[in-house]
């Protein structure tokens, strides 16, 4: 296992862990709103800055 594989499984299983904790807490609409706008922003500041 490479080192950028081992990131990539750690970031996925952060994330994972973060939907869990949404779901046990009650606020998965907020965690949901809260990554779609972050996927919006990526992506504006990616076309902004190629």
């Amino acid at each position: 296992m490479t080192l950028s594989s081992f990131r990539s499984f750690l970031y996925g299983l952060a994330k994972l862990l973060g939907d869990v904790l949404a779901v046990k807490k009650g606020r998965v609409g907020k965690r949901i709103a809260r990554r779609a706008a972050g996927k919006v922003t990526g992506r504006g500041l990616r076309r902004l800055f190629r």
